[in-house]
């Protein structure tokens, strides 16, 4: 019997966890001030720099502005910033495209695209709450992907739709960060699976992670909803 790993979290995640647990149930409002670093800290019972750790990844998900000399405040989060119908409809493309695409890349991939998937696969790795530089570097691994398969058509297919997909992976980003359900590692391990069975060719397991990889971001970008029975 295989059982899932087990991620403890780190010190800042808790924190970070206990004051958006407090922004969700309304205890603290858009516009409100945060305490200072030097009294969170005394309030949490940990270091300095473990409040400062949790402040920077609750700001990369935009849940507070760190102003400098003024403080850290409360902002308000549109969970999606795109139509949720429009989001359905491209992971519904993407499933077809891109699922297909992963068999077809662990087939036909030719040795020199391989260090080229790997080389967006590190990227990926440094950024886990950088959104700008997660998104490109996940929209690269992708890329590659489709690059391998020596399918122009194909490519070309994911270029046009690249801003919209880019944008999902950025909201994809922001909420995974401090899901309940799920870990940020997560997004970059799954992505790692994927490589891992393009590089060995087998096609029909690169197509099953692709697809749990997809199905992963859906649940993510709309379990809230399916939550509250939206």
């Amino acid at each position: 019997m295989n059982y899932k790993q087990i991620h403890s979290k780190k010190i800042y995640e808790k924190v970070a966890d206990e004051i958006k647990g407090r922004i969700d149930n309304g205890a603290l409002q858009p516009g409100d001030r945060l305490d200072s670093v030097e009294r969170l800290a005394h309030q949490f019972d940990v270091g300095r720099s473990a409040v400062r750790e949790a402040l920077s990844a609750l700001k990369a998900i935009g849940l507070v502005d760190i102003r400098h000399g003024e403080g850290t405040f409360i902002k308000a989060m549109n969970r999606l910033t795109i139509n949720p119908e429009e989001i359905r409809e491209l992971l519904e493309v993407r499933k077809i495209l891109e699922v297909g695409a992963a068999g077809s890349a662990a087939r036909r991939c030719p040795k020199k695209q391989l260090p080229i998937i790997e080389k967006a696969l590190h990227q990926m790795a440094v950024p886990l709450r950088d959104e700008k530089l997660g998104e490109e570097a996940d929209w690269q691994f992708h890329l590659a992907i489709a690059h391998a398969t020596q399918n122009n058509m194909l490519t070309d297919l994911l270029e046009n739709i690249a801003q919209k997909t880019k944008q999902t992976m950025l909201e994809t980003r922001r909420i995974w960060l401090f899901s309940e359900k799920v870990r940020a590692e997560r997004l970059y391990e799954q992505h790692v699976c994927i490589y891992e069975a393009i590089k060995v060719g087998d096609a029909t397991l690169a197509q099953q992670r692709m697809r749990e990889h997809l199905e992963s971001v859906e649940n993510v970008l709309f379990w809230e909803e399916t939550e509250k029975g939206y």
